[in-house]
């Protein structure tokens, strides 16, 4: 008798800890999945789990993003977080021709669109224009003038009706 009591604790036992086990790995990617595919910033990353260990990888915008992922794959769970996630690497600047001959792109431009009494300077790829231009051309010659490439343009001129 005292065997069949101690067999049927045990199994006992055995059957509580089993359904307190907690969720498995497959369920804890599912939450962590969830979690970082509901922020723009971390949806790109992926995560597995193993042993209740999360390792996220993929590519984020910027480092406050990194660390998100990590904060947002840490579900209820989860026992520890591996960050493997990198940021993308800047874009590189914009070449911009030397000043001479952006200063003569942007006069063809604006000639291309008669834009009417505009003059042009550029220092250190930027640009500023001076001289006047009707409303309606505004639009047309600042794009014509954007499409040179420059850094920046100053607009500088006065806006006729």
């Amino acid at each position: 008798m005292k065997t069949k009591i101690w067999i049927l604790g045990v199994a006992l036992v055995a059957l509580f800890a089993a359904a307190c086990g907690g969720p498995t790995d497959a369920e804890l990617k599912t939450k962590a999945e969830d979690a970082l595919k509901g922020d723009p910033a971390t949806s790109s990353v992926t995560v597995e789990v193993k042993d209740g260990a999360a390792t996220i990888s993929g590519e984020v915008k910027d480092d406050a993003a990194k660390a998100k992922a990590a904060e947002l794959a840490k579900v209820e769970g989860v026992s520890s977080v591996t960050n493997d996630v990198v940021v993308a690497a800047a874009p590189p600047p914009i070449a911009s021709a030397d000043d001479p001959t952006l200063k003569t792109k942007a006069e063809e431009a604006l000639k291309a669109k008669n834009c009417g009494d505009i003059s042009v300077e550029v220092s250190e790829g930027k640009v500023t224009l001076r001289g006047t231009v009707t409303r309606e051309k505004l639009p047309e010659c600042m794009m014509a003038v954007q499409e040179t490439k420059p850094k920046s343009v100053e607009n500088q001129l006065q806006v006729q009706n």
